[in-house]
């Protein structure tokens, strides 16, 4: 998941935004205690979320794919405080590890949770939205594109996750990978949609930044 030597990631850490103690302990929590923690965010990317958030000031964010929580908590810094941030998780055993830590933290009434298929639970969400993180299951990314993007406001920002896939997007593709055969199909699609105008940043596994024309 890492592009730059580790040096270099390294140092980049160290002269970034450090990450909040109540972010480290869920961190941490997550490491210990959840299968999969390299899902998680994480310190470095979490402080990117967190500043895309602050910057564009969003009254509305939708989040597909929760996890524990931790990019859920670092999007909502930038909520106002009449923001509401809408996170769905398929995986209703994360439901009550996610609840600890979002009813701990200063956005606990600024934030829904859903149990289910982000398929059937977005078209039900009756808000446009200012920003959109999708971090979920690769197969549906352009199913997710589909159902949300005629619920962008106009200047709207798209973030999608994992999009270099450990660099799968760019090796000779399985028949039975669907994953990475998904990924490609979306990152030409956030790429030609004329939509949307799509940048690609090489920060951990790949982070699309799309802006809604």
């Amino acid at each position: 998941m890492h592009f730059l030597p580790e040096a270099i990631d390294q140092y980049i850490l160290e002269h970034s935004a450090k990450e909040p103690e109540f972010l480290a302990k869920l961190n941490r929590e997550t490491n210990q205690k959840v299968l999969q923690p390299r899902m998680l965010s994480g310190n470095y990317q979490g402080r990117i979320l967190s500043l895309i958030s602050k910057i564009i000031a969003p009254k509305t964010i939708l989040e597909i794919g929760t996890y524990t929580g931790y990019s859920a908590l670092c999007l909502a810094e930038g909520l106002p405080k009449e923001g509401i941030l809408h996170t769905i998780d398929i995986n209703e055993e994360l439901y009550d590890f996610q609840q600890k830590y979002f009813q701990a933290s200063e956005y606990k009434n600024q934030i829904k949770q859903y149990i289910g298929d982000a398929r059937e639970i977005i078209p039900q969400i009756e808000e446009k939205f200012d920003l959109v993180f999708i971090d979920a299951d690769k197969p549906n990314y352009p199913a997710y594109f589909d159902l949300i993007i005629e619920k962008m406001n106009r200047g709207g920002v798209i973030l999608s996750d994992n999009v270099l896939w450990s660099g799968k997007v760019v090796e000779p593709v399985k028949a039975e990978d669907e994953s990475t055969q998904a990924l490609l199909r979306y990152n030409k699609i956030m790429a030609e949609d004329e939509r949307v105008e799509t940048v690609i940043l090489p920060i951990r596994d790949g982070l699309t930044l799309t802006r809604v024309k």
